[in-house]
């Protein structure tokens, strides 16, 4: 359970459930389809990425990595979107959405998905389509560079400074990593309706957003059908609309 103790101490104040969030944002997804499949009420707090909202000395107070999302509940700070995930179902556990006969293969899937995050879904969707509609001005880079004491994240976002791109080793790199997982995806959809068998779970919830956006960038999804046939099902589901189509409706026109 990721917990931080913020130094923007106002957030400590917040009663119920708060969240910094950003539309397009896949992790911010997983969070929002949570609530809403457990009806929780919810206080927003957007964040517009493609503005630069979240590179503030008052965010960074809040999460210490600049990133979306970050839930408050009740004055505590969660940050990783996975753990959030993870610790609402545990704190509000009806509807159940863990798995009842293989929790720690359900908890699998989440660690793998924040596991290719910076290394592969990143690169691939800010190479695709976002770098330079996420381009920092000097200025915002500086910026960024004295708040973010995250070596990874910092080295990540050095890949498109200024006039930097992503070269083509990394690229294929990140290609690599997501055909391994969607392989794994796909073999465990097979004969079953979700990723845990005939139970939708966090597994599906934290997977979901990650399709939803590499098919908006054009990753080719063709020869995967049993991840095609989850996605139409997942995209009938009022937590998918309610938690991604209601906050962007069409990644590959963002």
């Amino acid at each position: 359970m990721a917990i931080v103790e913020p130094s923007n101490k106002s957030v400590q104040t917040l009663q119920g459930l708060h969240l910094y969030h950003g539309g397009i944002s896949n992790c911010s997804m997983r969070v929002r389809m949570t609530l809403a499949e457990k009806d929780l009420k919810w206080t927003s707090h957007h964040l517009d990425l493609k503005k630069k909202e979240n590179i503030s000395d008052d965010y960074f107070g809040i999460n210490p990595n600049g990133l979306v999302p970050t839930l408050v509940h009740d004055g505590v700070v969660h940050i990783e979107s996975n753990d959030i995930i993870d610790y609402l179902d545990q704190t509000f556990p009806e509807p159940k959405l863990r798995s009842s006969d293989n929790e720690t293969g359900m908890l699998e899937w989440l660690k793998l998905a924040a596991s290719i995050h910076v290394p592969a879904i990143k690169p691939y969707v800010y190479a695709t389509m976002m770098q330079k509609k996420l381009k920092k001005t000097a200025e915002e880079e500086a910026k960024y560079n004295e708040l973010q004491k995250n070596e990874e994240l910092k080295s990540f976002h050095s890949k498109h400074a200024g006039n930097n791109e992503f070269k083509t080793d990394e690229l294929t790199e990140s290609l690599k990593i997501l055909e391994e997982s969607f392989n794994k995806l796909e073999n465990a959809l097979e004969g079953q309706n979700w990723i845990m068998g005939a139970q939708y779970t966090l597994a599906d919830i934290s997977w979901i957003p990650i399709h939803f956006v590499l098919i908006g960038c054009g990753y080719p999804f063709e020869n995967y059908p049993n991840i095609s046939r989850w996605a139409n099902a997942f995209r009938e589901r009022d937590s998918f609309k309610k938690g991604v189509l209601d906050w962007c409706a069409d990644f590959s026109k963002v």
